[in-house]
């Protein structure tokens, strides 16, 4: 077989199949070369899903006549130069951009323009490439004072055959959509805006560097809700800073797309970002629920790998360990610092419950004058005469009761003494109430609050236990035969590497040959389980994640059960003292706003709220 040498276009179309897998990947190269060039306004359009035409202009440092020739070279970059021995240092990038192939690569396999003008010139140039042949560089004209405008037409046309595999136009602006979004997260100090089809679909205006700006440009990409509801990070571990938001186990998500990490202002995909997060969040969400986080990671150069693959997607730390411990340990302290808060869309949704609607045959709710209009014909109807409206209402919060109510039956709703007035100072009020004894209505300065008093005691009993496992250990039972449990000899040596990490659970093994694990100890709280399924389920745990969840999570699990069988049980009658005394606890009890399935343990209405239910506002 004869060895060739493959003309520069063919090369070029190859890189173009790594580096522009679909317009978006075409845009985020586009901008994330306006970015290191400086760019604080960046205005993106895309046309037929990007194929028709992308313009990526910018407001950066432009380019000379000279440099747009060599922008179009393979390999020609201005993010590296050579240190003072000579040497290009590939673990030291502080760009998003170094590969010098992005722009070569459109090229070759779609009609690009390439219009700019250098900080301080006079003159602007345009440049252009069809099908990887390049043209000279023209005069021509700007509208800015420097900056540089990337127009893309046909894209992929030079190869038909990729064009078969490209999604709907509508999927694949939706791609350049999220792709702008991620952009946008990463660099809040940066102005984007976004056309597809001639419609403004983005418009994020800058921000202040800073948390602040970043939280308004999270909110402003996520949705208000996020703001509300988001937890601030910002821990540093051995050089290693984490900072960002993440959301509270009530604002949770039923996939994972609304996570993400970022590393020196790169968006990147790393599987240890969702495996840190399920191990944050273990003990408060069920495995079908996900997060909400955006996450920034910042740490010297040579400790990532960027160079990992040409779209720059991925990364791989030099010691994932410590970056998964800081993610963890960081998510952990905020959740804590939490305290018994829950999402503020809980209380969203019950008002959205409240708020009457139509009936069935057109009239609309009932008004305090006695009639309401037909929905359709406007006509007045006589309200009904309604049991109990006409008599008379009385409050009893303590005290005898008055001489009209002596020898009556108990109501069905139990009356209780009044807790003291200054109980409505606490968060969670003064208990007023019991409702089909399972909900405690408390009343505070502002609003009403209402308690599912059986997922709440069942988070309190369910922390009362995880404190006493940390502080005794976990009990361990040892079998009465060891069992062998047969692995790929790889999955074998990954599980016998955390013998003492799984200790310290209560599961005690050893290495048993090449491909073989000897269990002699189990978690006592498991009771009599399925050891060969529970090593199998922790050998997968750490070859996709690196840490042992199963067994953890196999523990809460049986902790969870234990604490809702040793709850108050929805049903049974509480005094008032009781139900305060509940409150209390559950003020001070972290993660009490929600039980161990990541459902809110009550429902905050504000009285404002309130009264714009009832018309008063």
């Amino acid at each position: 077989m004869t060895i060739r040498r493959l003309p520069p276009e063919t090369v070029n179309r190859i890189a173009a199949g790594e580096v522009v897998e679909r317009p978006a990947s075409a845009v985020k190269e586009l901008v994330e070369n306006a970015i290191d060039a400086g760019a604080r306004r960046i205005d993106i359009q895309a046309d037929g899903g990007g194929l028709g035409r992308i313009l990526v202009a910018d407001d950066g440092k432009g380019l000379t006549r000279d440099e747009l020739a060599l922008a179009v070279e393979r390999h020609a970059t201005s993010k590296l130069s050579p240190d003072a021995d000579g040497v290009w240092d590939l673990l030291r990038i502080a760009t998003l951009g170094f590969r010098g192939e992005a722009l070569p690569s459109i090229g070759s396999v779609a009609r690009l323009t390439l219009t700019a003008r250098a900080k301080g010139a006079g003159e602007a140039h345009a440049l252009f490439v069809e099908g990887g042949a390049v043209g000279q560089a023209q005069p021509a004209a700007f509208p800015g004072p420097h900056g540089a405008r990337v127009e893309v037409r046909d894209l992929f046309y030079a190869t038909p055959a990729r064009l078969k595999f490209m999604k709907s136009e509508r999927a694949e602006s939706m791609a350049i959509a999220e792709e702008i979004k991620r952009q946008a997260m990463a660099h809040e100090a940066v102005d984007f805006t976004l056309e597809l089809d001639g419609r403004r679909a983005l418009r994020l205006p800058a921000e202040t560097a800073g948390p602040a700006g970043r939280l308004k440009r999270l909110a402003a990409v996520l949705g208000s809700d996020f703001e509300a509801n988001a937890l601030l990070i910002d821990q540093v571990r051995e050089g290693v800073a984490l900072a960002g938001y993440a959301g509270l186990p009530t604002y949770s998500r039923g996939n994972a797309g609304h996570q993400y990490l970022f590393v020196n202002g790169r968006p990147v995909r790393d599987r240890l970002l969702q495996g840190a997060l399920r191990a944050a969040y273990a003990d408060f969400l069920a495995r079908d629920r996900h997060p909400t986080a955006a996450l920034y990671l910042t740490l010297e150069p040579d400790l990532v790998d960027i160079n990992v693959h040409p779209a720059k997607a991925e990364v791989r730390f030099r010691d994932p360990a410590l970056v998964r411990g800081l993610i963890i340990g960081a998510l952990r302290h905020a959740l804590a610092g939490s305290g018994h808060r829950a999402s503020t869309t809980v209380a969203d949704a019950a008002l959205g419950g409240f708020r009457p609607g139509p009936s069935a045959r057109g009239y609309s709710a009932w008004s305090a004058g006695g009639w309401s209009p037909n929905a359709e014909g406007g006509t007045a109807v006589l309200a009904p005469d309604l049991p109990g409206l006409t008599g008379v209402s009385a409050r009893v919060e303590g005290g005898a009761a008055p001489a009209w109510m002596q020898g009556l039956r108990e109501p069905a709703t139990a009356v209780f003494e009044a807790a003291a007035p200054d109980l409505t100072a606490h968060p969670l009020g003064a208990a007023r109430a019991q409702v089909h004894e399972t909900y405690i209505v408390s009343q505070t300065r502002d609003g009403v609050v209402i308690v599912d008093q059986h997922a709440a005691h069942e988070r309190l009993v369910y922390e009362r236990m995880k404190a006493e496992l940390a502080a005794g250990g976990v009990a361990r039972q040892t079998l009465l035969l060891p069992e062998v449990v047969d692995l790929d000899p790889a999955e074998a040596e990954r599980v016998a590497e955390k013998a003492e990490e799984l200790a310290a659970l209560g599961l005690i093994i050893e290495p048993f040959g090449p491909g073989a694990i000897l269990v002699r100890e189990t978690p006592a709280l498991l009771g009599d389980t399925d050891v060969a399924g529970l090593i199998r389920d922790l050998a997968d745990d750490l070859a996709e994640n690196g840490a042992p969840l199963a067994l953890a999570e196999r523990l809460q699990a049986v902790c969870s059960t234990m604490a809702c069988h040793g709850s108050v049980r929805a049903g049974r009658r509480l005094s008032a003292p009781e139900m305060n005394a509940l409150l209390r606890e559950m003020e001070a009890t972290p993660h009490s706003g929600q039980c161990n399935h990541g459902r809110p343990t009550y429902v905050e209405l504000k009285l404002a709220d309130i009264e714009r239910l009832f018309g008063r506002r």
